[in-house]
């Protein structure tokens, strides 16, 4: 393999283990091990743990962020409803190693600058989405937070006794952004 398709395939499998545990729980020798290769050969790739859980951590960003991009070619409301609605799915389908990634336990900056990366990636997809200006930013950042809430909130229930259907819930977010943006 090439350096960047050893890298690549590091990074994959940690995105597989993060599915099942937090970030800081993540083990480079069960990655080396499922890698085929030894300890100091993945330290050849990524000079330390922390430089390693880093690149799964921005590698998970940008699933998050490729997943819940809505389709091309939609209303902007329609775009903001659907990016709601696969926020909604994302967080639902990836409930633990999402919380693991966003609220983990580990070393402190462990993650945090991507995970702010996120929030504020997803708020100016908003604002191009909407076509405004750069000084509403504050507003797509603070809905962000808040989609995220209710997101987490929605998949803790089980699927049967949620109060609200993904739709009504994405619906709602649309609402609250209008609200948002009519007060700023």
């Amino acid at each position: 393999m090439t350096q960047d398709e050893r890298r690549r395939q590091l990074v994959g499998i940690g995105l597989r283990m993060l599915v099942e545990r937090p970030i800081q729980e993540l083990s480079v020798d069960e990655v080396a091990r499922e890698a085929g290769i030894s300890r100091g050969l993945l330290f050849h790739y990524f000079p330390n743990k922390t430089a390693f859980h880093d690149a799964v951590v921005a590698a998970a960003v940008r699933r998050v962020l490729r997943n819940t991009a809505p389709d091309p070619g939609l209303a902007p409301r329609e775009a903001v409803a659907q990016f709601a609605a696969r926020y909604y799915g994302q967080v639902d389908r990836r409930r633990g190693s999402y919380l693991a990634l966003v609220f983990g336990s580990g070393p402190v900056g462990l993650g945090g600058e991507h995970v702010e990366d996120l929030r504020t990636a997803v708020a100016e997809r908003v604002l191009a989405l909407l076509g405004l200006e750069r000084d509403a930013l504050p507003v797509a950042h603070g809905w962000t937070a808040y989609v995220e809430d209710r997101a987490l909130r929605w998949s803790a229930a089980p699927a049967g006794e949620r109060t609200a259907s993904l739709e009504d819930e994405a619906a709602h977010c649309v609402r609250a952004l209008d609200a948002l943006l009519a007060v700023r």
